[in-house]
């Protein structure tokens, strides 16, 4: 199962957004389940970052969200976004 999810830093919050993604992504990849968690930023949007996640099972993922990482995160996400979309994939080939 693959999740995107798309994030644009509310305006001067670029550098802390960054700070707290790049803060999750060596103790996801070490969950159980996690097969890809890999951070971009976009060339072309200033702000925008996007976060490719490939989980074994929809129900990993949701362990994911119960992880003090992640709790950690969404209680400052917040104060950091302009916007997020998140949207689950299944891969057809």
């Amino acid at each position: 199962m693959t999740l995107v999810v798309i994030l644009r830093a509310k305006e001067g919050q670029e550098g802390l957004l960054e700070a707290e993604l790049r803060a999750l992504i060596a103790p996801t990849r070490r969950e159980e389940g996690c097969l890809t968690y890999d951070l971009h930023r976009a060339i072309e949007i200033p702000g925008a970052f996007l976060l490719h996640e490939v989980w074994a099972t929809r129900e990993h993922h949701r362990l994911h969200t119960k992880t003090l990482h992640f709790l950690r995160w969404d209680a400052r996400k917040d104060a950091l976004l302009a916007g997020r979309e998140a949207t689950f994939w299944s891969q057809l080939a």
